[in-house]
């Protein structure tokens, strides 16, 4: 595939399908561009993998309506398609369980969108809760306050929010409570009214946790619960609340299920690869004679 600029503008040269392609993916970088994205190579990879019908006849742009908010390095948009269906799963739903590997989006997306409903006011607070596997739950031998014991565990949230807010910004709100650090230790017995809660790396919760972060949600409040079913630190893996919660809860209405795979990695192109190898060497362990010996 041949593409020159002659005079300012661009011609694109080769076969019918891929020029086809090559024009539905400028046309989306495009878009993506004047909607003021902080456009990267993962946002080419995608528009790559995307089919070229489908790009075309929405001219070009993928994720149009998408928007969730404008952070400090330009729009926050779903970059594939499972993270579209995951937003507008957000959308729709006061619960939704998002299930996916590292790098997949379910923890930033989460939280690009309760940054946007605090931004407008439709909800007056984030609490933020993570399991602290590594202390136990039991974060009083740590030095510091509250904010210091847990921090370490937050800090991919924390990333999250000062790419999405702004550091200045997030500090305001941290300090009006506006933002809220809730280890699952310290929720019991709370009840979260119009506040967005996100409960990351849910797979180290237990079934008991589960339950108890889950009937935390008040009135005019959403719930996100974010983990990754292949990554759980548990002593049994067995006793992980989050699969346990969506076999049993995610045909309620009111509850939405996303499933993020490889194919959403918008990290490094070689993550999505290391994903699928150990996918594939767990797929082969179980279904392998040789190993249930």
């Amino acid at each position: 595939m041949l593409i020159e600029t002659p005079g300012g503008g661009f011609a694109v040269e080769g076969e019918v399908r891929g020029k086809r392609l090559t024009l539905g993916v400028l046309a989306g970088l495009a878009g993506l561009y004047a909607q003021g994205a902080d456009v990267s190579e993962a946002d080419v990879r995608h528009l790559i993998q995307s089919s070229g019908a489908r790009m075309e006849a929405s001219g070009g742009k993928l994720m149009g309506d998408q928007t969730i908010i404008m952070g400090k390095k330009g729009a926050v948009l779903p970059k594939t398609e499972g993270q579209r269906a995951y937003f507008d799963q957000l959308k729709a739903y006061d619960l939704v369980f998002a299930l996916g590997p590292a790098g997949s989006g379910k923890t930033f997306m989460a939280v690009a969108h309760g940054a946007a409903l605090l931004q407008k006011g439709m909800v007056d607070r984030l609490v933020i809760a993570r399991p602290a596997v590594e202390a136990g739950e039991k974060l009083g031998f740590l030095p510091g306050d509250l904010h210091e014991k847990v921090d370490p565990y937050l800090a991919p949230i924390w990333q999250a929010l000062d790419d999405i807010l702004g550091a200045e910004v997030l500090k305001k709100r941290r300090e009006r409570l506006e933002i809220e650090v809730a280890p699952l230790a310290y929720m019991r017995g709370r009840t979260l009214n119009h506040a967005y809660i996100i409960v990351d790396e849910a797979q180290n919760t237990t079934k008991m946790q589960m339950k108890m972060v889950l009937t935390r949600l008040g009135e005019g409040a959403k719930m996100v619960v974010t983990g990754d079913p292949s990554q759980i630190d548990l002593p049994k893996i067995s006793d992980s609340g989050l699969a346990h919660a969506v076999r049993l809860l995610g045909d309620l209405k009111g509850v939405g299920v996303s499933t993020l795979t490889a194919q959403d990695i918008v990290r490094h192109e070689l993550v999505a690869r290391i994903v699928r190898a150990y996918d594939n060497e767990f797929s082969h362990a179980q279904t392998d004679p040789k190993d249930a010996q």
